[in-house]
């Protein structure tokens, strides 16, 4: 397993759970991801959320992507730790805004748009889980990005 392997996942399943640290206190959302490629995990938000401050106080982050079996009714999960970064180039804003028709439904017209926030997980590590690691965490491959 490599790192395109885990982008490949993340992308093929897209809804995660994010886990970000308020103080001392984790606070756990689902987010949809924008995209994933070999720079990192990318999303787009709203600046006035929790979620972005909670990013700028602490950019140590979890996320958690889920995909169902059929043969199981545990799938399998993909786990990447890491640090965010809050984007401010123009070209990766104005992109956001013509993929993701929600940005436009925030009112969000223009890159330079202060409500709009993009971010990114851009170094950590990522592993794959399934049942067949239940009771062998430790024995889960890392990869490093």
């Amino acid at each position: 397993m490599d790192f395109q392997d885990c982008v490949r996942f993340a992308n093929e399943n897209p809804l995660c759970h994010v886990a970000t640290v308020d103080g001392d206190q984790p606070r756990v959302r689902m987010l949809i991801m924008w995209f994933a490629d070999e720079s990192g995990f990318y999303f787009q938000t709203q600046s006035v959320k929790a979620l972005c401050k909670q990013i700028k106080n602490n950019p140590k982050v979890e996320l958690c992507f889920y995909a169902p079996r059929t043969d199981s009714p545990v799938g399998k999960m993909l786990r990447v730790s890491g640090e965010a970064e809050i984007l401010n180039d123009m070209a990766i804003r104005a992109r956001a805004i013509k993929e993701r028709p929600q940005v436009k439904r925030w009112g969000i017209e223009k890159p330079e748009d202060p409500l709009l926030e993009v971010f990114r997980i851009y170094t950590g590590e990522a592993h794959l889980w399934t049942t067949e690691y239940n009771l062998r965490e430790s024995e889960i491959e890392r990869i490093k990005f």
